[in-house]
């Protein structure tokens, strides 16, 4: 069986992150979402509640699973037999970073990393951008789930 794991912190998740992860699932038998647990970082929403949102509108998809990890993304990955990293990249600044942990996460470990190009619809979003946009009430409704723009409007309000 072929696996792949998505990792990111999804505080919260995207149209941009469904994205990737919707068009890995076509090329994998299964894809596990690892939702960063990083105690270092604030995060909007508990890994819980992002757990409990990607589930949500992932739910479509029959061979995607959701869970959390902390440490080093290879060992997740060698405990649960996953052979590939799915990572979307936006701009050559992406790749930057994410050449060089490639390099790493396949010399310590064998793990593949796959690199998938963002939709371009989708190359300017990033959860930052979509909870700074939230917390001064700008529009972010084409950005997330409905639901996740409900849970986004309970918990930052809008200026």
């Amino acid at each position: 069986m072929r696996r792949a794991v998505c990792p990111g912190s999804f505080d919260p998740i995207t149209f941009g992150h469904l994205d990737i992860i919707a068009r890995a699932s076509a090329h994998f038998d299964h894809v596990v979402i690892a939702v960063l647990e990083n105690r270092t970082k604030s995060s909007l929403f508990s890994v819980a509640e992002r757990i409990e949102m990607i589930q949500e509108t992932t739910s479509h998809l029959s061979n995607v699973s959701v869970d959390s990890w902390s440490g080093l993304l290879v060992d997740y990955c060698k405990s649960n037999s996953i052979q590939a990293i799915v990572k979307g990249l936006r701009a050559v600044s992406d790749f930057d970073y994410e050449l060089q942990m490639a390099q790493v996460n396949l010399q310590g470990s064998g793990v593949e990393t796959m690199f998938m190009a963002t939709s371009p619809v989708h190359s300017f979003l990033s959860s930052s951008l979509v909870k700074e946009l939230a917390h001064y009430g700008g529009d972010v409704s084409t950005m997330v789930p409905a639901s996740i723009n409900a849970a986004l409007k309970l918990r930052v309000g809008g200026k």
